[in-house]
């Protein structure tokens, strides 16, 4: 397997990311044609909580090296060891709350022309571009490249391993960047965002992202979307899948891939009894 999609899933107390992972890989398979590999990186008390039907949708699930994030509830300190784990030699690397609603195979020839292809632009659920910086005022502070760590690309080589090298570094620094380096950082705990960012004014920002509007994703954060901030967005829009498990709001087909943002239990599993049903009829 030489190319394939990776996500780390390590459950907290308030949220199952395994389940969330399995309902992306779903999606996965449903709608792409070419690129349908899936990886779940996991810590030994998620892998636990496995269940039978996840293995069968998952092509492998690997063990993470160690856990840099025992204790914390807000589990991000091990993204770093998707650089050492991941099978494939080309990996997009997802956020796990994130829907894949269309075949987005004609994404990776254009991604391929950058070892590190990290997502600068995000999207409404009309499909506008909008990068809002509500969220951001680290970034335009201290001038850093605008990442989404959401859907990421990258390709082994050289500047790919320099990237995942610095960004444990950054991960097992961070007081450092956040004490001596950082303007108004009030950060106890790097987010993967801010991280990703970092690493790239580490290594040059012009070799982690293109100027294309590849890759992108849809973000359902209030503000984004021209809501109040707080706002859930299931208050405003109406979800749907289709039978070919695209996934419309208002009836307005998602074409990007949508970073739903929500650890809504009831949305969740009401999306996998609906894609599960869908692939079971495929069959």
């Amino acid at each position: 397997m030489t190319a394939g999609y990776v996500t780390i899933a390590q459950n907290n107390s308030t949220t199952d990311y395994l389940e969330l992972a399995y309902l992306q890989a779903l999606s996965i398979k449903l709608t792409q044609q070419k690129y349908t590999n899936y990886t779940v990186l996991v810590d030994q008390t998620t892998r636990e909580a496995m269940k039978d039907k996840y293995l069968d949708v998952f092509d492998q699930v690997i063990d993470l090296q160690q856990d840099d994030s025992v204790g914390d509830e807000w589990k991000l300190a091990n993204e770093w060891q998707v650089g050492i784990l991941t099978p494939y030699r080309e990996t997009v690397k997802i956020e796990s709350d994130i829907l894949i609603t269309a075949n987005l195979d004609h994404w990776w020839p254009v991604m391929q022309e950058r070892e590190v292809c990290i997502c600068t632009n995000i999207r409404d659920w009309e499909g506008n571009i909008n990068n809002i910086m509500t969220y951001r005022k680290l970034f335009t502070e201290n001038n850093l490249l605008n990442t989404y760590n959401g859907f990421s690309y990258f390709r082994f080589g050289k500047t790919s391993q320099q990237f995942w090298k610095y960004l444990r570094y950054v991960y097992q620094h961070w007081h450092v960047f956040r004490d001596r380096i950082l303007k108004n950082c009030r950060e106890d705990r790097v987010s993967t965002d801010v991280a990703y960012a970092v690493t790239a004014k580490l290594i040059g920002e012009e070799l982690c992202h293109l100027p294309h509007a590849v890759p992108s994703f849809v973000h359902m954060k209030g503000a984004v979307n021209g809501w109040h901030p707080n706002l859930n967005w299931q208050d405003h829009l109406l979800a749907q899948f289709g039978n070919d498990g695209v996934l419309s709001f208002n009836t307005q087909k998602q074409m990007y891939p949508v970073h739903y943002f929500i650890k809504d239990k009831q949305f969740v599993r009401q999306a996998i009894q609906s894609l599960e049903r869908i692939l079971q009829s495929s069959k």
